[in-house]
């Protein structure tokens, strides 16, 4: 399922940028419409229904489609060979984060596409992937220069990326560099959700106040 979604959204968005006549417009939004609603029907299926602190439908449909409308602005800057040649560079990386091969990748993938929605998402991953000060530098990147970036299932960057941050710090008896993470969180995405359809805003309470005491 994970693998699937980022590629119908990266056709979603790759046949934004075909021709502009009217006959070919109108084949391509019905091609458009075909993939959003194989896409809806997916996500539904895979979409936790009632675990606690689960976001309700409507927040969860609202960051999909801020995903697709940022996905969508990939279309205006890159063509669609570029924006295939971007995804091709993350699933090699994908594949192993810890690789020589994977590094390289993704080393070219920001030199070439440093404002491409998917760089966003590459970045947040290898945080997610990294230990200690590397875990620590990847997210910061994150949140500095990709916080408008979406992965396919509404989760945003930005905020995940906070909430990541945050606990790294908690979890490393650094309260003071925590909170200010997760005050953001709560205030600038109160409806930020987790890859698995969790309120983020709930799940600050799990972290805060008191930190993890050390080992």
């Amino acid at each position: 399922m994970q693998r699937v979604l980022p590629l119908l959204l990266f056709a979603l968005t790759t046949l934004l940028c075909t021709s502009t006549r009217a006959a070919d417009i109108r084949e391509l939004e019905e091609r458009v419409k075909k993939l959003e609603e194989r896409l809806a029907a997916l996500e539904a299926r895979s979409a936790p229904t009632s675990q606690p602190g689960q976001a309700p439908r409507e927040i969860i449909d609202a960051a999909i489609r801020k995903a697709r409308q940022r996905m969508a602005q990939d279309s205006k800057k890159y063509t669609r060979e570029q924006l295939r040649e971007a995804e091709q560079l993350y699933q090699v990386a994908n594949h192993n984060w810890r690789s020589p091969e994977a590094q390289e990748s993704l080393k070219k993938m920001v030199e070439k596409y440093p404002d491409v929605n998917r760089t966003g998402c590459a970045i947040l991953y290898l945080g997610q992937m990294s230990e200690g000060a590397e875990r620590e530098k990847h997210l910061k990147e994150a949140i500095e220069k990709y916080s408008d970036c979406f992965y396919g299932n509404g989760v945003q960057v930005g905020a995940f990326a906070r909430w990541l941050l945050g606990a790294y710090y908690q979890e490393n008896n650094q309260p003071e560099k925590a909170k200010p993470l997760l005050d953001e969180l709560l205030k600038d995405y109160p409806n930020a959700i987790g890859h698995h359809g969790e309120l983020l805003s709930k799940a600050v309470g799990e972290l805060s106040p008191t930190p993890q005491p050390s080992q």
